[in-house]
């Protein structure tokens, strides 16, 4: 397809006829997350336009795959038009587009989901129901506490996670990790392991997780999570970084022991180098190696074309990371416990082509430090830049305006003093709200994005001489020169739409909006069963 090529346009039944055929797609919603998450299709891909350049050759490995683009249908076409422009420049070839977008797909009576990662929650929820996943309330564990019962709380999310709010004493221990460093958490089976996150997702597979691996401990999770925990009046850490123990040599092979176990009941099939090595030569299906180990271990050394997906994050938030439904996923790590642990789960999720890769990293010629994901154009954006001290000294006196295109709640926690919030998908018209003369400096976390963006914002300038230039190294390089940063949200430019908030994210009302979560998640079960695309299975029956 070139760019001048119109993109088909696909009726609602059509799209969802494409969704329940169980072949390759990409469904991409073009709209920012904050919007997305106030309603879209199921196995939709938010996949903003504002980071299109960013993010496409990571979730769309394929350039001939199908992908449908949708929006909101609600006057939003030309996000549509930008975004098949876009993708048909940087070369796929097959892109269709869901006429009518959201509103036609509603009229049509087909379910609309809000919320984000809701195939992954809706799954958890899947799976506490069909397991019976036991769980306890925030009471029953402050009583178990305070009669000293002999117990561990691990908590299943990231360590940054972790550090914004924690169960008080429990110990972090990510997801995919959690039955990989069990044996040295708890080496006793009278221990009680008590798992939990945010709410209700992580808290759930990671229980069960521990269930399907055999373990002799009772396991049970945290009902609601750190938030059920606040809501029933009980106090949270605050940056707490306490985490797994070192993995010992007895610990590694029960946990091995385990994998195996949960690899033969949940059919987890294994592939070798050579088996990977002739579908990375198969340009007719998509392919994605994934590295489920942590981002340090990852960086010391992984496969080269592996991208990093530690496996609680992967299931939490599969469309994260796989944009194409129906892909193959080939899953590696150094010892095969967090490969097949996190197979399963994506086997139950109802992923037909998950394969652990046998021989892992042995023999390999790995590459190191963090993975670089190729930019769409950004070898060829080379806007008029600034450094950090020059944009000091022309801001002062009003002679330059800085213009953040960072994600609002990163622009809430710092910025630039007097930088103005904007979303790079309304360039350049949100840029007209800024009166005078003054130069426009657009700056991003570490510039990439905001270099993208130069192009996009230059026609709006109609004042001569006012022109567009870009922060050299962004916000991160205004912070490493010593600069000030200023907190807070005001002055901006566009509404926050561009990130979806958490209820723990909020200024106010975080009691309300924790308990709306909540009562979402438990509800995503009903709603999962009148849309009838999904194919959770249940291994028990």
């Amino acid at each position: 397809m070139s760019p001048s090529a119109a993109p088909k346009a696909l009726a609602a039944a059509q799209v969802r006829e494409l969704i329940a055929a169980g072949g390759e797609l990409a469904l991409l919603d073009l709209r920012e997350e904050g919007t997305f998450g106030d309603g879209h299709l199921l196995f939709a891909v938010p996949m903003p336009l504002s980071r299109l350049e960013m993010e496409a050759c990571d979730l769309l490995p394929r350039r001939d795959v199908p992908i449908v683009l949708c929006a909101g249908g609600d006057g939003d076409d030309d996000l549509i038009a930008l975004g098949w422009e876009r993708l048909a420049r940087f070369g796929y070839t097959d892109i269709s587009i869901l006429d009518g977008g959201l509103a036609a797909w509603a009229g049509a009576g087909y379910e609309v989901f809000s919320g984000v990662n809701v195939p992954s929650k809706a799954f958890g929820e899947f799976i506490e129901a069909e397991y019976e996943t036991p769980h306890i309330p925030a009471a029953e564990l402050q009583a178990m506490k305070d009669r000293g019962e002999d117990m561990v709380i691990v908590d299943s999310r990231p360590l940054a996670e972790f550090e914004t709010m924690a169960t008080p004493g429990a110990i972090d221990g990510p997801g995919a990790e959690l039955a990989l460093r069990i044996h040295d958490i708890a080496p006793g089976p009278e221990t009680t392991v008590v798992v939990n996150c945010a709410g209700r997702t992580r808290s759930i597979i990671g229980a069960q997780s521990l269930i399907n691996a055999g373990i002799p401990n009772r396991v049970v999770a945290l009902e609601n999570g750190t938030m059920g925990w606040h809501l029933a009046g009980f106090e949270l850490e605050r940056g707490k970084t306490t985490s797994f123990p070192a993995l010992s040599g007895d610990g590694l092979e029960r946990a091995r022991a385990c994998a195996a176990r949960v690899a033969e009941k949940f059919k987890v099939p294994e592939i070798d180098t050579a088996v990977l090595d002739q579908w990375r030569a198969d340009k007719s299906r998509t392919l994605y190696v994934l590295d489920v180990r942590g981002a340090d271990e990852f960086e010391a050394g992984h496969l080269k074309d592996a991208r990093p997906a530690p496996g609680g994050q992967l299931v939490q938030a599969t469309d994260r990371t796989v944009g194409v439904r129906g892909a193959r996923l080939v899953l590696v790590d150094d010892n095969g416990v967090r490969a097949k642990m996190t197979a399963s789960w994506l086997i139950q999720m109802g992923w037909d082509d998950v394969y652990v890769l046998t021989d892992g990293l042995s023999g390999a010629d790995l590459a190191t430090g963090p993975h670089q994901a190729h930019i769409f154009g950004l070898d060829k954006a080379k806007p008029e830049t600034v450094s950090p001290k020059e944009l000091a000294a022309m801001m002062v006196g009003g002679g330059a305006i800085a213009v953040d295109l960072t994600d609002s709640r990163e622009h809430r926690r710092g910025h630039i003093p007097g930088a103005r919030f904007a979303i790079r998908a309304n360039l350049p018209g949100n840029l007209d709200a800024i009166p005078g003369k003054a130069k426009i400096v657009l700056t991003s976390t570490d510039g990439v994005l905001a270099r993208l963006a130069a192009a996009d914002a230059a026609p709006g300038m109609a004042l001569p001489g006012r022109g567009i230039r870009v922060l050299d190294g962004g916000t991160a390089a205004w912070k490493a020169a010593g600069l000030p940063l200023a907190a807070g949200f005001k002055d901006s430019l566009d509404d926050p739409v561009d990130v979806w908030y958490r209820p723990y994210d909020l200024d106010e009302g975080n009691e309300v909006a924790m308990e709306r979560y909540l009562t979402w998640e438990v509800g995503l079960s009903q709603q999962i069963e009148r849309d009838g695309t999904t194919r959770f299975r249940n291994f028990s029956k």
